[in-house]
């Protein structure tokens, strides 16, 4: 079940731990850290660096294509990922494919 946040102060009363506990529901108790958001943001920054400084988008459709043909096109299977150990994402994905078939 998810609840929307209305004060954050709730999520750790006593009584609404209390609650949760007698309508048999587990509470989330993540952490956040630096890395939480690490990946969107990289994305989000090469996104911006990339595509949306080089050209004006003029409308939401346009914008909707020009990021799924960035996706498609170039991030997904060209980009070299520092996470893949400088591969890109369909490359990685043909090397997990062969060590797992090996």
């Amino acid at each position: 079940m998810l609840q929307r946040p209305v004060e954050s102060a709730q999520y750790v009363s006593l009584r609404f731990g209390e609650r949760c506990r007698e309508a048999d529901i587990e509470i989330s108790r993540g952490c956040t850290s630096a890395y939480d958001n690490a990946v969107a943001e990289s994305f989000f920054a090469s996104l911006t660096k990339d595509l949306l400084r080089r050209r004006p988008l003029h409308s939401r459709a346009e914008a909707r294509t020009a990021v799924f043909d960035y996706i498609e096109t170039f991030y997904n299977p060209i980009r070299l990922h520092s996470t893949l150990d400088y591969r890109s994402p369909v490359d990685y994905e043909k090397m997990r494919e062969e060590q797992q078939a090996a």
